[in-house]
């Protein structure tokens, strides 16, 4: 019966998506290591809309697709009919260079966009993971930046308008084009984060800076991570203004600070002298390969490790490191990349005592309103452990907003806080 249901739902799609693609899902498919039955990639948004008009209709549980790059973040879904992607939505519509801004479709991805604007002297000041392969509506529904986060402020910050595919086949547009827009309900605001369980994004407006005339990187190696952790703080409340500022730390004992000055020539060379001079008796670096790029590097390493995103007071991330070495054994292996925004990467290589840490570390967080979300775990834990921790006071106004956007709950069903 449900061969037949599936089939029934393969011919009547077929007829919707007419310049896109429709397959059977497959192995590279997988959502949460889930398998999904069906596999469509529309052309465009009026074909992704009534696709999932469609799949509402049906009762289908559908999973939205962008470059793929986060499909494990999450709670695993217990079954996915249909995956939408948005391969084919990768046109950039309009750059203004005078108004400072770019429209751009969902399945560009951020090397893309940045590509086009290089010859204009502006960039997009978001730096998420993997560039290469992430797409703009991937990196909206995760809300994922980087260490540009400390200039530029994140997703929710750089965007202005967005273009969204509702279950009822509705194409919902917020925001405008220009930088400053006040009008209507912020609809892009309330997408970024979502996970895509409230509706699949279709294009953006973000709001764009100059490129810099200069960059330069600042490493030191420091004997403690208290130590490491003051001279971020000193950083913040100095008249330097970094774009970029994070520490890095390990089980072996590393501690190592990162400082990214960028902007005019001159500016930047006395910017770097107090750097310097604020960075006291610590050892001046010369890095292997980008420090920019520690973040990716935690996913990349071989072995089946648990990453985690953590969330705190910038003057607690020396103290929660140490926290982290003081609860694991000592032969576990672990390494910890965390912005001086607050938002923490730690990566760990433990096997069995990790759930059990997993709860420490949330508890001693939690006096604090502090995070931890797993991104990356073997499937056993997360049997465990909720992948997104205690839901909070917010839970309740979140499922309302969910059954206003997608009252069958057939967007990414289960896979967000609050089996939202």
């Amino acid at each position: 019966m449900a061969e037949l249901k599936s089939a029934k739902s393969a011919q009547a799609l077929r007829a919707i998506v007419v310049e896109g693609v429709l397959r059977q899902g497959c192995l590279t498919d997988a959502v949460c290591c889930v398998v999904p039955e069906l596999y469509a990639e529309p052309a465009g948004e009026a074909e992704l809309a009534q696709a999932l008009k469609f799949a509402a209709e049906a009762g289908m549980q559908v999973a939205p697709r962008g470059g793929s790059t986060k499909l494990s973040w999450g709670t695993a879904p217990q079954a996915v009919d249909l995956v939408v992607s948005t391969a084919k939505l990768n046109q950039i519509i309009e750059h203004a260079p005078g108004d400072m801004t770019i429209t751009v479709e969902a399945g560009a991805t951020i090397e893309q966009v940045q590509r086009a604007l290089a010859p204009h002297g502006q960039r997009l000041a978001l730096d998420p993971l993997w560039p290469g392969n992430s797409t703009v509506g991937g990196v909206i529904a995760t809300n994922d930046s980087g260490a540009l986060r400390l200039r530029y402020g994140g997703v929710r910050d750089l965007i202005i308008g967005i273009t969204v595919a509702l279950p009822d086949g509705t194409i919902a547009k917020s925001g405008g084009k220009v930088v400053k827009n006040v009008a209507g309900y912020d609809l892009p605001k309330l997408m970024c984060g979502a996970l895509g369980t409230l509706g699949i994004i279709t294009r953006a407006v973000f709001r764009l800076h100059p490129l810099p005339e200069t960059s330069q990187s600042l490493s030191f190696s420091f004997t403690n991570r208290e130590s490491a952790n003051q001279f971020m703080l000193s950083i913040t409340d100095s008249i330097v203004v970094p774009t970029g500022l994070q520490m890095r730390t390990e089980a072996s004992g590393v501690v190592e600070a990162d400082v990214r000055l960028e902007g005019i020539a001159a500016g930047v060379v006395a910017q770097a002298e107090i750097v310097r001079r604020l960075a006291g008796e610590a050892k001046p670096l010369e890095p292997a390969g980008d420090p920019w790029q520690a973040r990716e590097r935690l996913f990349e390493t071989a072995g089946s490790p648990t990453i985690c995103k953590l969330s705190m007071l910038p003057n607690q991330l020396a103290s929660t490191a140490e926290f982290v070495r003081e609860a694991l054994s000592v032969d576990a292996e672990w390494s910890f990349v965390t912005q001086s925004t607050g938002l923490c990467w730690l990566r760990v290589d433990a096997g069995t005592q990790v759930p059990g840490f997993i709860s420490s570390l949330r508890s001693f967080m939690a006096p604090a309103d502090g995070t931890v979300v797993l991104l990356e775990a073997p499937g056993v834990m997360r049997q465990e452990l909720d992948v997104w921790g205690e839901a909070g006071s917010a839970l309740p106004l979140m499922k309302r907003i969910k059954e206003q956007f997608d009252p069958h709950g057939i967007l990414n069903r289960g896979r967000f806080v609050g089996g939202i």
